[in-house]
Order: structure tokens, then C-alpha cells, then sequence
């Protein structure tokens, strides 16, 4: 049965052949796949700078720096895994509800074969068709939110979809288990008190950026893991946790952020949650200088792919 695996950049070059993820074969199948990148081109949920939608393509254009081994994890994802970029999600620009059940449509293949599906934003109202879909394969999911803002918001103008309302309703819709779920690195200027409060009174555990900065990395691991337990996990990074120093090109940045290095750090801490799904959001590539914020994704969804492969080293141990 054939394996997947990135294109090797010492036979054929980095700057040729048709951009995928990581140079991954572009096949939609879950046929002897362990994971799909999955492109969610849509950014209509934004509610200040529009773009994202075009950060599919920019994650994948800068990927082709990326290498199959990493020494942090000591796993060669070639090697452990087949992976492919299953393509984009037919969106429907201006359609929210629509091109929710395209998300779904488009992911439910891939979450039904047992294959970990990683989703490319898009601003982050995405996640809810995700989440619509893994959660009719496994129940209920923890969900790991690395965020600058919580995005459970009730509405909007008036209406309920948006990327500050994703997890609003995924909580309505029994998508999510609070209990085991946990929102880091809120930040921001507020409206009131209760902005943060509205998140913690819907049962979510939440560390503001400040609180991180004075606990340190390690110590945020450890509540992330004790958190979510032996529940099954769904990680979701919207770009804006990083400071926008790391990571310019995003529609709603704040000041406080992260560095580059403790994001990755952190991500990779993460290493022994039963995650079934991931996702990077709001990269936003015509406000990215030099490409260093998609080239901060990348390397974030790499650190998720060398997850897959590291749990999967260890129960062929």
C-alpha cells in the first residue's frame, strides 16, 4: 500500500513543483493516511482586517523550508508517517452557515477513516465546522485554545456567527466538554470586566497572557495537561497569541504576545494529549513582512505533525 511523504528538497528543490503542505502529495484520499492538512480558505467571520482567507496558501508557499526530522521529539515524520494535503474546503465567500457545512462536509471522510485531520485557517470561525465533525466521531472534546481573545462572544451585531463566536456555540451545540477544556494567553484592551469572566462562567479554565508571563512555559504545560487529562483534544492556535512582533500578519493583533520559541515550546510540550484534530487560524500573508508569520504557522502545524509522529513511535515501541 502506497505511504505519503513529503517530497525530498536534495533530489528536487525547494522552489519547484506545485505548492502542498510540507511538499506532501496532494491526494484526497485516507487510504493508509495518519493525517491531512486541510486548507479552510475563508475569512468572511472577520471583524476588522479581512485576509485570511488567503492563509492557506501562504503556510503551504513557505512550508518547503520545513524538514522531516525533528530533534526536539527525536521522530522523523517521513519515516513514521503517510500524510497528504487533502486540498481546500469549497467554501462560499460570504455564506458563514454554508460554508460551515462544507467544513464538515469536507472533514467527516477524514475524521470517520481515523485519520487527524489539521485544519489551515481562515479566521477562526472555522473551527466550529471542525469541530462539528470530530465531534461526531468522538464526542464531546477538550479543547486547547491558544488565543489572544476567548471567542465566546454571544453575538455579533446581532448575529451569532463570527470568529469571536466559534466556541460560543460549539458549546451550545455539546461540541466541546468545558470541564477538561482550557483557553490560554487572553490579552487585549475590554469592553468590561466581564469579557473574561463570560468564558470562566461557561465553565472554561482561562489564563490571561499576563498570568502565563509570570508562571513561565513549563508550568502553563502542566496545567494544559491537567487539564485536559486523558480526554480526547482538539488543538486550535489562533496566530494572535504570538506577539505581533513574531507574527504581523493577523487580522486582530495585540500587544503582550509570545515569542516565536515559547510558542513552539509549548505546542511541542503538549506531546502526550490525545489530540484528533488541530488547527492554525487567522494568518493574514498581505500584512506579513517577510513571511514570518506563516512561516510561525508552519512550523506550528510541523510541531503537530511531529506529535502524530512521536505518539505513534511510541505504541510501535
Amino acid at each position: 500500500m502506497s505511504k505519503y511523504v513529503p517530497i525530498n528538497s536534495t533530489v528536487i528543490p525547494r522552489f519547484a513543483e506545485v505548492r502542498t503542505f510540507l511538499r506532501l502529495p496532494n491526494v484526497r484520499t485516507t487510504d493508509n493516511v495518519d493525517y491531512a492538512i486541510i486548507g479552510i480558505p475563508f475569512d468572511t467571520g472577520t471583524t476588522y482586517r479581512p485576509g485570511a482567507r488567503f492563509g492557506p496558501a501562504a503556510m503551504r508557499d513557505i512550508s518547503v523550508m520545513l524538514k522531516p526530522y525533528n530533534y526536539d521529539l527525536d521522530v522523523n515524520i517521513a519515516e513514521i508517517l503517510s500524510g497528504v494535503d487533502y486540498g481546500d474546503v469549497p467554501v462560499i465567500t460570504g455564506y458563514i452557515e454554508d460554508t460551515y457545512e462544507r467544513i464538515t462536509e469536507t472533514f467527516d471522510p477524514v475524521a470517520k477513516a481515523g485519520v487527524i485531520p489539521i485544519g489551515l485557517g481562515g479566521d477562526h470561525s472555522v473551527s466550529l465546522g471542525e469541530l462539528r465533525s470530530l465531534a461526531k466521531v468522538h464526542g464531546p472534546l477538550a479543547l486547547v485554545q491558544f488565543d489572544s481573545h476567548t471567542d465566546t462572544v454571544d453575538s455579533y451585531f446581532g448575529k451569532k456567527h463570527c470568529h469571536g463566536t466559534p466556541f460560543a456555540r460549539a458549546l451550545e451545540e455539546g461540541l466541546i466538554d468545558t470541564e477538561h477544556s482550557i483557553q490560554v494567553g487572553m490579552r487585549a484592551t475590554f469592553y468590561s470586566k466581564d469579557d473574561l469572566q463570560n468564558s470562566k462562567d461557561l465553565g472554561f479554565e482561562l489564563l490571561t497572557s499576563s498570568e502565563i508571563h509570570d508562571m513561565g512555559i513549563k508550568a502553563l504545560s502542566e496545567r494544559i495537561i491537567k487539564r485536559v487529562g486523558d480526554k480526547k483534544a482538539f488543538l486550535t492556535f489562533d496566530i494572535d497569541f504570538a506577539d505581533p512582533v513574531y507574527a504581523p500578519g493577523t487580522g486582530t493583533p495585540e500587544c503582550g504576545g509570545f515569542t516565536s520559541l515559547e510558542c513552539l515550546k509549548t505546542v511541542r510540550s503538549l506531546k502526550d494529549i490525545n489530540f484528533v484534530g488541530f488547527d492554525v487560524v487567522e494568518v493574514l500573508p498581505m500584512l506579513d513582512n517577510a513571511q514570518v508569520t506563516a512561516l510561525l504557522a508552519s512550523n506550528i502545524v510541523y510541531e503537530y505533525i511531529s506529535i502524530i509522529a512521536y505518539q505513534k513511535k511510541k505504541q510501535m515501541r
